[in-house]
């Protein structure tokens, strides 16, 4: 509790962990007269960091904001929304239109319009042919060509779907979230997260469950994922074999399963991509880490070097405070012009 009590104002205290900044959170841990157990707890189920990479400020701060989102909304300091991760930009994207966003539904990019003498994206060509000028371009990763990604050295990301029939936390409700983090076997290898999600976050039907299993890659997808799997769950032939030998306990079944690698695009440096116009910035796609911390404060670093005097993420106007401007005139300069308009315009100085 001492020790707990210290991380929520850390900061405050430099003297205490100075001479360790440098090093591993895990090294930390073991100068606190801590037991072994209790450092083992704080380090996968508190802070929830990487015993070989993370050091100690990181690990601090990972305490503290966990011990500060505790009994905010519950127990925990979890939340999940409905639906899936995938309601999150959603959102933002209703927030965008609130405050006057435009979406081209449908309007998938071909080319971009650089200025030779400036070296900036001037505008971009979408597949119909038309033209939409532009200030700034905000691409994601996985988006840009292959020719702009060749000096890129990207980090592998091994994750596994399954969907089962019962929950690996035996308890009395059946409508339960599980984060699970599973330590590594050997030092050196990533720790194994694991999230199981029931029927009522909307991801599942009645009486199945959706479990993600999430790591660095070390190998391939399954050869990172499915020894973990295995000691959780049981796959049909296994079921089969406890149930004519009737021993062991009955493990949650598995109905489906996918095993996949996909590429960690965070803390790619801007300088690794080729012959990129200073005024289209690029996001990353999905980490290891379980929340979305990495995507949030990319979006705010990224909307301050084009905005600086502007807020970020502003809090949304009371729907009675809405002003509609019902006159039904066009902006002066919508930025918009049909194929025809582009092939007219001078061009001597875009490629």
């Amino acid at each position: 509790m001492k020790f707990l009590t210290f991380c929520l104002d850390y900061e405050q205290h430099p003297n205490e962990y100075q001479d360790y900044e440098e090093r591993k959170f895990s090294e930390y841990l073991k100068t606190q007269k801590l037991t072994s157990n209790l450092q083992h707890f704080i380090l996968h189920s508190i802070a929830m960091v990487s015993e070989a990479d993370s050091g100690t400020i990181d690990g601090l701060k990972a305490t503290k904001r966990f011990l500060q989102c505790l009994g905010r909304y519950g127990n925990t300091p979890f939340l999940f929304p409905l639906y899936g991760q995938g309601e999150i930009p959603q959102c933002f994207c209703r927030m965008c239109a609130v405050f006057g966003g435009i979406y081209c539904l449908r309007h998938s990019v071909k080319c971009l319009v650089v200025d030779k003498e400036s070296g900036r994206c001037k505008a971009l060509i979408d597949h119909f042919g038309q033209r939409i000028n532009a200030n700034y371009f905000v691409v994601e990763d996985s988006y840009l060509s292959e020719k702009t990604c060749t000096n890129v050295c990207y980090r592998q990301i091994s994750r596994a779907v399954l969907i089962t029939d019962q929950s690996v936390l035996k308890t009395d409700s059946d409508q339960q979230i599980s984060i699970l983090t599973v330590p590594p076997v050997e030092q050196g290898q990533p720790a194994i997260r694991v999230i199981e999600l029931c029927s009522s976050t909307m991801t599942c039907m009645r009486n199945t469950y959706l479990v993600h299993f999430t790591c660095s890659s070390g190998k391939t997808a399954k050869e990172d994922l499915e020894p973990v799997v295995q000691k959780l769950f049981s796959l049909n032939a296994e079921t089969e074999g406890e149930s004519e030998n009737g021993g062991g306990l009955e493990k949650p079944r598995v109905l489906w399963a996918v095993y996949f690698n996909m590429r960690d695009s965070s803390g790619i440096d801007r300088n690794s991509y080729d012959c990129l116009p200073s005024n289209v910035y690029v996001c990353s796609g999905p980490d290891c880490a379980l929340g979305n911390d990495y995507a949030v404060k990319q979006a705010e670093t990224l909307f301050q070097e084009m905005f600086p005097k502007e807020e970020f993420c502003p809090p949304p106007p009371n729907p009675e405070d809405i002003v509609y401007d019902g006159d039904g005139t066009q902006p002066e300069d919508p930025g918009f012009s049909s194929s025809s308009n582009t092939k007219t315009e001078p061009s001597p100085k875009e490629s």
